[in-house]
């Protein structure tokens, strides 16, 4: 049997072991073990599984994963996610759909300082769906929104899929993350138009708030000293020159510690308690980067990138109907994988055929990002959504999933525009000569 067929054979394996449940992370590494012993023998394969997490265990650029959780974490705790919601309700104040507007906002802002969808979409559970339905906005369409504004977090930086996505395509982070900026904020600015319309298409959705006197205003939009203190550190630093991305995070990290202790918002318990959850995030990550390594391993030896590229050239089809069936690819496996394991999985074979049409592997971080959004509420396993129904269980799942339906629509008008505009992703990464 050819190496090529092997490789075939592996991708059916693997997706079929998702498919029957078993984790993610034992799926890759089984896979991609017994294909590449298959291929090239137990002695070369047995080297390799255990040469790949010797060398993720000392990969520095691995160390900004961590890093980045831990600053999450604690702003988290630190009750930071409030005040940010409470700033964006006093800007928005006044118009219809302002609490929405404004959790879409808070979760865009917060997103910039936690880098991690199901956090977002979890914290600004508690604080912003309580206060929507308290002023009479549907249930659905509140946790639609959160749901869907929570997934701004993998998109705008810093982000953890974009360190792993450069880690797996061997791409610079910080021009992943000047990538990123713009596209991430078009998306929110997307977010706040669908809600405009559905606001006044069916206002009985979205009901006004009063506005909130000039006072009140400023009031509301003191704390945010914090979240513009912990952006600076953790993107700015980067895009000036004065940090590379892990000691952005560490200072971050320390920063957002600091100012959690300054201002008495933490105790030792609660940085404990961010510390185990950075703990157990960050293992959980790791070991499904280890497997996929060892997966990409063996897809790499098989050909099978190079051979899919191949036959496209032959078959002469056209870019954009590439892009299409990549879409849809993305659009499939986000329904059923989480987006570590989605990006993980499919980069190895994606981005050879994605660069060999004229793509630029930056741009193909934004646009599988974008992409992985998009599984994120998608059923029948969108986890922002089941994260939402957990903390809301009075809310059913399909009212959830029909919520986030026209945000979807959004997330896919952004897709549209980075196909046909790929400047969108690669303009501020080229001004900043990165």
């Amino acid at each position: 049997m050819s190496a090529l067929a092997v490789g075939l054979i592996g991708v059916g394996a693997l997706l079929a072991a998702i498919f029957a449940r078993v984790p993610i992370a034992i799926a890759l590494a089984a896979t991609g073990l017994l294909g590449y012993a298959a291929v090239d023998g137990w002695a070369t394969a047995l080297r390799m599984i255990g040469s790949v997490p010797f060398e993720l265990a000392r990969a520095y650029s691995l160390s900004v994963v961590p890093l980045f959780i831990l600053m999450g974490a604690v702003a988290s705790r630190a009750e930071m996610s409030r005040e940010l919601f409470e700033a964006a309700n006093a800007i928005f104040s006044g118009f219809r759909g302002a609490l929405a507007n404004a959790t879409i906002g808070a979760c865009a802002a917060f997103g910039s300082i936690c880098g991690s969808s199901i956090a977002t979409a979890a914290t600004f559970s508690r604080v912003a769906i309580p206060e929507m339905r308290r002023h009479g906005y549907d249930g659905g369409f509140a946790g639609g929104c959160v749901a869907s504004a929570g997934t701004l977090g993998i998109l705008i930086p810093p982000s953890v899929i974009l360190a792993i996505y450069s880690i797996a395509a061997e791409q610079s982070l910080p021009k992943l993350f000047a990538a990123a900026l713009l596209p991430g904020l078009l998306l929110a600015a997307l977010y706040v138009a669908t809600v405009a319309l559905i606001a006044r298409a069916r206002p009985h959705l979205a009901p006004r708030v009063p506005p909130m006197p000039l006072g009140a205003r400023l009031r509301s939009g003191r704390g945010l000293w914090k979240l513009a203190l912990l952006f600076f550190f953790a993107v700015v630093g980067i895009y000036l020159g004065w940090f590379s991305p892990t000691e952005a995070a560490a200072v971050a990290a320390f920063a957002a510690i600091v100012i959690a202790f300054a201002t008495r918002t933490l105790g030792w318990r609660g940085l404990l308690e961010a510390l185990l959850e950075t703990a157990y995030t960050t293992a959980m990550i790791f070991f499904i980067v280890a497997g996929a390594f060892i997966f990409s391993r063996f897809i790499v030896l098989t050909q099978v990138p190079n051979e899919l590229a191949r036959w496209v050239q032959a078959v002469g089809l056209p870019p954009l109907a590439i892009l299409g069936a990549v879409i849809a690819l993305y659009f499939l496996l986000g329904t059923f994988l989480e987006e570590v394991s989605t990006i993980l999985i499919t980069v190895p074979v994606i981005l050879p055929l994605v660069t060999g049409i004229g793509y630029d592997g930056v741009w193909f971080g934004i646009f599988v990002t974008v992409m992985a959004t998009i599984g994120l509420v998608s059923p029948p396993t969108g986890l922002t959504v089941f994260v939402i129904q957990a903390q809301n269980p009075d809310i059913p799942v399909g009212r959830l999933y029909r919520g986030t339906l026209a945000f979807v629509a959004a997330d896919f008008v952004l897709v549209g525009l980075l196909v046909a505009f790929p400047a969108l992703a690669l303009w501020l990464p080229a001004a900043l000569r990165m």
